[in-house]
């Protein structure tokens, strides 16, 4: 044998190895027993590609350097075409709430569609009856008016229109970080820079301090509603947030330095979703609320993401700050996946509308009020409120065990059931640092890297906030505790493969 064949039988046997050790080490998905038999996939690679670059709009830009194929899903898992599977720890940004393809929503919608797919609501239909009931039946009094739309960027612009009729006012606050939908608008709501374009959109908008304890101006470790706090060094005394009552300060000294005396209304999330999943100081909405409505104003409350059980201790994410919004906008999970939204508010809000005309052709249509009334249906017999109060403080605790292993990594964790944020920060950091404010976000290449690594051992998580570099944890709200087992155990790995690759960067340059 000469030298090249043994050189070359050397590089196979050393790549084998690797592989085995890889492999050795590279964590298991949860058993499945469903068969994906349809995950192959009609067009090839190519076709998609030409296709996605020639006649898809250029806003669709899809993650990672070989993106992801999804041909099939089951629960909380997907299929590629090459019938991989993956863990969809993100839901579609907390769109999948009862998992994919659902057996009973399956059978449910099928049958409806034998039945009836669309008419007017110029005639009766008993579907969006029944669904109006049970939805309004969720909320607390007087929030029993329901409109019916198709997205959370509707929901909030019906939201608008009604909070200006009603008011007689046309002046809103909203939060710096915050996201409300892209129409022309919803966007002057939105607080995060690379969601606004260089249009004049911004009449009556105006924002105010995020309150936010982890990298705001104010807070630390006793100021917000989650079983994990930030390690920000907080003077807070025990049941007295000095954070919250700063940031009240910046929202007063907005109404009294910019604003008319009579405002139209004060919108926020419960939790901020694309902003990284941001949690206020403890009792902040209930005081802003109580400022707004001492000038007139009207509150809104933008459940689309963290409504229907996601935030595991209630239903929906405003009663866990102690409020009674005047008007609610959810969607996303309210449909899992199924377009549908919807606005709820009192009587009086409501019979602003029809001052004119007001319609919207799909909005609650039967198939659509099939969709939403069995998706209540699947939440409440499947128990997936407490699910993920259970399974997310399991998984907010595993994670908070992953920060004090990576502290120079993960900055912080944060959340409520299975709505929770993992910020990234440089790997170049002292772990020394106390002061949160000195770390700095994880640049981009580096999160892509990790976003990669979780990727190609199957895991999918999804990305937000101002800098990019907060993990989104939003799965279909049935994942279970193997499911966590297998999150945490590829999120290490990735952290490790992230380090090394660090450490050859800094052996380099010595």
């Amino acid at each position: 044998m000469n030298s090249l064949s043994i050189f070359n039988k050397n590089c196979v046997k050393i790549r084998l190895n690797h592989l085995r050790y890889y492999s050795k080490r590279r964590p298991e998905l949860p058993k499945c027993d469903f068969n994906a038999n349809n995950s192959k996939s009609r067009l090839g690679n190519f076709e998609i590609e030409t296709i996605h670059k020639l006649n898809l709009n250029p806003c669709l830009k899809p993650w990672y350097q070989k993106p992801v194929l999804i041909t099939q899903g089951y629960m909380q898992y997907v299929w590629d075409n090459e019938n991989k599977r993956y863990l969809d720890m993100f839901g579609g940004v907390a769109t999948t709430s009862v998992g994919h393809c659902h057996p009973k929503l399956v059978e449910a919608t099928t049958k409806q569609l034998k039945k009836l797919w669309h008419t007017s609501s110029i005639y009766y239909n008993e579907e969006i009856h029944e669904y109006a009931s049970n939805l309004a039946n969720r909320l607390p009094e007087p929030l029993n008016n329901i409109f019916f739309c198709n997205s959370g960027s509707e929901a909030n612009d019906i939201a608008i229109l009604m909070a200006r009729l009603y008011t007689k006012s046309y002046d809103i606050i909203a939060l710096r970080n915050a996201y409300h939908g892209d129409s022309t608008s919803t966007q002057p709501l939105c607080g995060v820079q690379s969601w606004r374009f260089p249009l004049p959109l911004h009449f009556g908008i105006h924002h105010t301090t995020n309150p936010d304890p982890y990298s705001g101006r104010f807070g630390g470790s006793n100021c917000r509603d989650s079983i994990i706090q930030t390690t920000r060094q907080c003077d807070c005394e025990p049941g007295h947030c000095k954070a919250e009552d700063m940031y009240v300060e910046d929202l007063e000294q907005l109404f009294d330095s910019t604003l008319p005396k009579n405002v139209c209304a004060f919108i926020a999330e419960s939790i901020q979703g694309v902003g990284g999943v941001v949690q206020f100081p403890k009792n902040f909405l209930k005081r802003a609320f109580e400022m707004v409505r001492q000038r007139n104003g009207v509150c809104i409350v933008d459940e689309v993401q963290t409504g229907f059980g996601r935030t595991g201790t209630h239903f929906w994410g405003f009663e866990g700050h102690g409020v009674i919004p005047d008007i609610v906008t959810m969607a996303k999970s309210i449909g899992n996946g199924f377009p549908l939204a919807a606005v709820a508010t009192t009587a009086s809000i409501a019979k602003t509308l029809t001052e004119a005309s007001y319609f919207n052709t799909f909005g609650g249509n039967p198939l659509a009020s099939c969709v939403g009334l069995n998706v209540l249906k699947i939440i409440d017999e499947e128990n997936l409120q407490n699910n993920c109060h259970i399974i997310g403080s399991k998984l907010l605790t595993e994670l908070e065990n992953l920060r004090n292993k990576y502290p120079d990594i993960i900055g912080d964790v944060r959340g409520k059931g299975l709505m929770i944020g993992v910020e990234l920060t440089s790997s170049a950091v002292s772990i020394q640092h106390k002061n949160i404010k000195e770390r700095k976000p994880m640049i981009k290449a580096d999160f892509d890297s990790i976003l990669e690594d979780c990727r190609d051992m199957g895991l999918l998580i999804g990305r937000g906030g101002p800098k990019g570099n907060v993990f989104r944890v939003k799965p279909p709200m049935c994942i279970n505790e193997e499911d966590i087992t297998f999150t945490i155990d590829v999120l290490a790995k990735a952290f490790d493969l992230h380090n090394e690759r660090s450490a050859k960067r800094r052996n380099k340059y010595l």
